[in-house]
């Protein structure tokens, strides 16, 4: 699966947009960098814009833009509202899929390393990227902003962690930049069945993580209470990482609980609705809907479709579609407008439009296979075989969780369920993936090779393509030999009325393994490294008796069950 990171340079230039165009033009032109917001502010004198991508092409996108800032804008000229002490002021880098924070503070680095070293810029590591604990707090690196810079970053204390650390010509024009790894914040707000900003905001009190002021006596009246540093005490409220407040909406006509979600992996948001919902109850009122300002992580709303489907004791084995389906309609975010995943969800926003095979009809692609072109071939039909036969299990998962009478299994059933999809989503990956992997072996055969330079580089990728022609095929073989676990399992337990549907099922799951290494054995032909192509052939006649014996197993069960009915 692909890692994304998001990217969130804060440029200290926020009235002149031929500037800030300059900037984000060179950093478009990195491939596979999608730019998503631009937000200026005048009163600020500062834009915060908005990329993603793959990690290493985030990082060059960003260093592109920090390079372009750095000529562009020049901080000793620079005045505004908003704390701030280089051109580009911050560069927090966010994870959003398949990517932890430890791997984002190692690009952060990794970025921070290469700005300095290049560009000579001083540059401070904040958040979970600082080296050291008084440095995660971006107002530590900033205090005294970009007038104390010269001053502060000669002292053993303020060093810059890499750059210069001397206010030479560049640095004055330039400034400081602090690069930071920090978790993905979500603008979320609660709808309410009120007008009244100080019930909206009682409850908001209620669950952000600050909570609100403790008083003597009367909770609303009372005497502030103090710290012995003279400070109120406060009174934490239920949610931690958020932050909030109560306001109201003219356009709307209503009243919301406003929140920022700072970490979004503890206080998810179907958490902080649900809190919302609870606390608003507590005090007479109703949540009538949510709504999300800006945009928000696929994998935040399928764990709050599968949240809300457990929460009915129903299987959340289910395709990625039912699971927006159902987390948009939990908490009603389309109440006060349409909501669109894909204007709404990151990876959706980074989808071009392409010709997959798995987005075609059946029809369609039955007739694109039919057609004298050589793709789809018999790889990509090994692998959407597969899937069918991992939906088939997936199927008698589903519905045994909700047969009538078996209410007390829903969870197991939704087990086997939630593995077969995972199973399934692989697989029609791979119809594609086994497309792109003939076409590479193509292009690589359409190199030039006129010199001997040439015919070197075409030959090296020729063995290259054709290797990962026949590791696609190969991974069908291990994906499809998995489904028989989920298969199996519902021809022994599952709803026996679709038992034939499991022994089906375990039919297309044998003809995508043997089907798979057909392609594997046919592309191992054309290798030079014979200890390569060796090795896969024989595990995969291994995967293949296997998948048989398996076959074999199923099809008894089945048949056995089918004459008891």
């Amino acid at each position: 699966m692909k890692q994304l990171i998001e990217c969130v340079p804060n440029f200290s230039e926020g009235r002149d947009m031929s500037v800030i165009k300059q900037i984000t033009d060179e950093m478009e032109k990195v491939e596979g960098v999608k730019l998503l917001d631009v937000d200026p502010g005048a009163a600020t004198n500062r834009t915060v814009v908005t990329i993603v991508g793959s990690p290493e092409e985030v990082i060059e996108a960003a260093f592109i833009g920090i390079k372009k800032a750095s000529q562009l804008i020049d901080m000793r000229h620079h005045k505004g509202e908003h704390p701030r002490f280089g051109a580009t002021d911050v560069c927090p880098l966010i994870p959003v899929a398949n990517i932890s924070m430890e791997e984002t503070v190692k690009y952060a680095r990794k970025l921070a390393e290469r700005v300095g070293g290049d560009l000579g810029i001083p540059v401070f590591c904040y958040e979970n990227a600082a080296f050291t604990d008084v440095r995660k707090n971006l107002a530590n690196c900033r205090s005294g902003e970009y007038e104390a810079l010269a001053d502060r970053i000669v002292t053993d204390e303020w060093k810059p962690d890499f750059g210069s650390n001397e206010f030479t010509q560049n640095v004055a024009q330039s400034g400081a930049t602090a690069v930071g790894a920090r978790d993905f914040l979500v603008a979320f707000n609660v709808n309410l069945n009120t007008t009244s900003t100080r019930r909206a905001n009682a409850i908001a009190f209620d669950v952000r993580e600050r909570g609100r002021t403790k008083r003597e006596g009367n909770p609303i009246t009372g005497k502030i209470v103090k710290d012995e540093n003279g400070k109120p005490v406060m009174i934490p409220g239920s949610l931690k990482s958020v932050k909030g407040i109560g306001w109201f909406i003219e356009e709307y006509g209503v009243a919301q609980i406003s929140m920022n979600l700072t970490n979004i992996s503890i206080t998810p948001v179907h958490i902080a609705f649900d809190e919302v919902c609870k606390k608003a109850n507590a005090r007479g009122i109703r949540v009538t809907g949510s709504e999300l300002v800006g945009l928000i992580p696929l994998q935040a709303m399928l764990d709050a479709g599968k949240y809300f489907l457990r929460k009915q004791q129903r299987s959340v084995g289910v395709d990625n579609d039912e699971l927006i389906k159902i987390a948009i309609k939990s908490m009603g975010l389309d109440e006060l407008k349409p909501f669109n995943p894909k204007e709404k969800i990151i990876e959706y926003m980074l989808e071009e439009n392409s010709n997959k095979l798995v987005d075609m009809t059946v029809t369609g692609f039955a007739n694109e296979t039919a057609s004298e072109s050589p793709a789809p071939g018999g790889g990509s039909i090994s692998a959407y075989v597969g899937s069918l036969g991992a939906s088939l299990a997936t199927m008698v998962a589903n519905l045994s969780s909700h047969k009538r009478g078996w209410d007390e299994r829903w969870e197991e059933f939704s087990e086997w369920a939630e593995k077969g999809q995972n199973i399934k989503d692989h697989l029609l990956h791979l119809v594609d993936e086994d497309t792109n992997a003939f076409n590479k072996i193509m292009d690589a055969f359409g190199l030039p090779k006129k010199s001997d330079e040439e015919k070197n580089i075409r030959k090296q990728a020729i063995e290259d393509a054709s290797k990962y022609a026949m590791e696609i095929p190969f991974k069908v073989m291990e994906v499809s030999l998995n489904s028989f676990e989920v298969i199996k399992a519902m021809a022994e337990i599952g709803n026996p009325n679709s038992v034939s549907d499991a022994g089906v099922g375990a039919l297309c799951a044998l003809t995508a393994v043997e089907g798979a290494y057909l392609n594997v054995k046919i592309n191992a032909g054309g290798i030079e490294d014979k200890q390569f192509t060796n090795d896969l052939v024989e595990r995969g006649a291994e995967i293949a008796m296997s998948a048989k014996k398996l076959r074999d197993e199923i099809i008894s069960i089945v048949d056995e069950k089918i004459e008891k009915l």
